[in-house]
C-alpha cells in the first residue's frame, strides 16, 4: 500500500489506534504468539514489550505511538495475556523471546525498528538491542530494570523495609519462620511448588506487596492476611516473575552492563520515576555511563508505574523524540 492511500485508509478507521492486523503467530516450541499492529503500514517501525514478566499487551499501548507516524507492532510474549498456551513456562526464556522478536521483525519486513519497553519490557529490550543492535534504531525506556536477582531482592528486602515496614512485616509472616532469612527465594519456591495450597498465599502475597511497590501514591499498604489463604483466582505475573528471576531471568550475572558498548551508535531515552521502589534512578543512572548517547528523563512525583503523573506523557514524548532522529 502507497503512503498517500495508507493515510487514506488510516483516515477512515473509525478508531485510528484499533489494530491493523492481528494474527496468532506460530513462533515454535509449541507456543503461538497474539501479535498485532497499529498505526500505518508505511510507518516508522516500532515494537512495544509489555512487562511483567507475565502481564501482556493492554489496549492503551497502542496509544503510545502516534498512528500518524508509525507502525508499531505489540505481541503478548510467551505464556502471556492472549499467548498460548496460557501460563505455560516450557521453552520460556529470554532467549527464546529474542528469538521471537527476530521472526516478528522479518514478518513484518522491517530492516530496524525503534523498541520500546518498560521494566521488564526495558530488561527485554535491552537484551534484544545487545544481542541484534544491527536492527535498533532507537530504545525508549520506562523503569529501567537489568533483570538482576539482586534488583529483585533488594526491592523486596531493604527497601520494602525501607519505606513500608510494616508490609515488610506482612510480607514476610506469610512465610513459615524457617524460611524468613531468604524470603525471596523462598517465596518464589512456593509460587513454582505445584500444590496450591503452597503457591496459592504466596502468589497473592507476591503480587500484592509488588503492586505497592509499584505505585506512587498505592491504595493499599499492607497485605489482607486472612485473605491470602482463601481460594479465587490467582493473578498470572508471580509464576512468570519467579520462573524468570529464579534464573536470574536466563542471563549471565551483570550481563545487560558488561555487554552494554553494544548498544553504541543507537540512540536511546530512559523515562525514570523519581520516587520508583522497583526500579530506582541508580539503575537508569549505571546503565547511562556505559552507554554513550542515552539520555534520562526524570519525571518528578513519580513512582514505577506508567500511569503514576507524568509517566506516560514522558515516554509518549521519547518515542516521538526518537522517531525525529530516525532516518527513512
Amino acid at each position: 500500500m502507497v503512503p498517500d492511500a495508507d493515510a487514506a485508509a488510516s483516515a477512515k478507521r473509525t478508531d485510528p489506534f484499533a489494530p491493523l492486523t492481528s494474527e496468532m503467530l506460530d513462533v515454535g516450541d509449541g507456543h503461538e504468539l497474539y501479535v498485532e499492529s497499529v498505526g500505518r503500514t508505511e510507518g516508522i517501525p516500532a515494537v512495544y514489550l509489555h512487562g511483567g514478566p507475565g502481564s501482556g499487551c493492554q489496549p492503551d499501548h497502542r496509544r503510545l505511538f502516534d498512528p500518524d507516524r508509525f507502525c508499531a507492532v505489540l505481541f503478548d510474549q510467551r505464556g502471556c495475556g492472549r499467548s498460548r498456551p496460557k501460563g505455560s513456562r516450557e521453552h520460556n526464556t529470554t532467549q527464546h523471546l529474542i528469538a521471537d522478536m527476530e521472526k516478528l521483525r522479518e514478518r513484518f519486513g522491517f530492516d530496524r525498528w525503534i523498541v520500546v519497553g518498560g521494566s521488564w519490557g526495558a530488561t527485554l529490550a535491552l537484551a534484544y538491542a545487545e544481542a541484534h543492535p544491527e536492527r535498533v534504531s532507537g530504545i525508549a525506556l520506562r523503569a529501567t530494570f537489568l533483570g538482576t536477582r539482586a534488583e529483585v531482592e533488594t526491592a523486596f528486602t531493604s527497601r520494602l523495609r525501607q519505606f513500608y515496614p510494616a508490609l515488610h512485616e506482612d510480607f514476610l509472616s506469610a512465610l513459615p519462620l524457617e524460611e524468613r532469612e531468604q524470603p525471596v527465594d523462598a517465596i518464589w519456591r512456593r509460587i513454582l511448588n505445584a500444590d496450591p495450597a503452597v503457591h496459592g498465599p504466596a502468589a497473592r502475597a507476591w503480587h500484592d506487596t509488588e503492586r505497592t511497590l509499584s505505585e506512587h501514591k498505592p491504595a493499599k499498604t499492607r497485605l489482607d492476611l486472612a485473605s491470602l489463604n482463601v481460594w479465587r483466582t490467582l493473578p498470572a505475573t508471580p509464576f512468570m516473575e519467579a520462573h524468570y528471576f529464579i534464573n536470574n531471568s536466563f542471563m549471565t550475572e551483570d550481563q545487560l552492563l558488561r555487554n552494554a558498548s553494544r548498544l553504541s551508535g543507537i540512540p536511546g531515552i530512559m523515562v525514570q520515576g523519581r520516587y520508583d521502589l522497583l526500579c530506582p534512578p541508580e539503575t537508569s543512572e549505571a546503565l547511562a555511563k556505559v552507554w554513550p548517547g542515552s539520555e534520562i528523563r526524570i519525571v518528578e512525583g513519580a513512582g514505577h508505574s506508567l500511569y503514576d503523573a507524568g509517566v506516560r506523557d514522558a515516554v509518549m514524548r521519547s518515542i516521538a523524540d526518537l522517531a525525529s532522529k530516525t532516518p527513512r
